[in-house]
């Protein structure tokens, strides 16, 4: 690794990259289920539509239990799900293994650091705040900071540069295929982590979206972070 990142930045995903959401988000969908009646879905029931928004999860719920609604109706149960995550946003999410001492490491080495997550901006900071991560970032974009979001490439090159840095100089980590499109449309390279909530394996994306790196944990980002940074060279 070389001994500074100076010029460097370092963008993450939130949702399954940074911080594992799945226990709130299934909360707040049965919380939005309940309100109809309907049973509760388990973490692991609901973890392959995690990453597509609450919206998905929410409809994934009302079809596993067999009820159709309509979209005011759904829109309904959205508001209701928005308010219950608001006010629980951290009850059970926590960063993944070795992520504050990552950060900060990298931030070390003289990194910018970004998130750029398709969860709304206020609902990002408010959980990196709770969780004492987000002084770390010289940039939070969230799904309604720009007039695009991922997999649109606007929203990756925005949140680097409102942080300060230059698309040529960056590098985009995060687990599902809007990351990975949204880094080669911008033609930044990425890191893939394989713990995140993509029902297609990140592996199996990787020659698809020509994914740099593939990781299975944060103790090997460092390694993974050299290689990539070879395409920037």
């Amino acid at each position: 690794m070389p001994p500074e990142l100076a010029g460097t930045t370092i963008v993450f995903d939130l949702d399954g990259t940074l911080v594992d959401t799945a226990p709130d988000l299934t909360a707040a969908t049965n919380h939005a289920l309940s309100l109809k009646g309907l049973a509760p879905m388990t973490v692991a029931e609901l973890h392959p539509f995690i990453g597509h928004g609450s919206f998905v999860m929410i409809e994934a719920g009302l079809r596993f239990r067999g009820v159709s609604l309509g979209r005011e109706e759904i829109k309904r149960l959205h508001e209701h799900f928005l308010s219950f995550y608001a006010a629980n946003i951290a009850v059970g999410s926590l960063p993944f293994d070795g992520i504050p001492e990552l950060l900060d490491r990298l931030l070390g080495l003289g990194a910018r650091l970004g998130v750029c997550t398709n969860k709304l901006e206020g609902l990002s900071r408010t959980l990196l705040q709770a969780l004492g991560l987000a002084t770390r970032f010289g940039a939070i974009a969230g799904g309604d900071t720009f007039a695009v979001r991922k997999p649109a490439a606007g929203h990756l090159t925005g949140t680097i540069e409102r942080g300060g840095g230059r698309p040529d100089r960056a590098v985009m980590v995060g687990d599902s295929e809007v990351d990975f499109a949204a880094a080669r449309a911008a033609a930044v390279p990425a890191i893939g982590v394989t713990f995140g909530y993509t029902p297609r394996p990140v592996r199996e994306l990787a020659p698809e979206f020509g994914i740099g790196a593939v990781i299975d944990h944060f103790g090997e980002f460092m390694p993974a972070l050299e290689r990539v940074l070879t395409q920037l060279r």
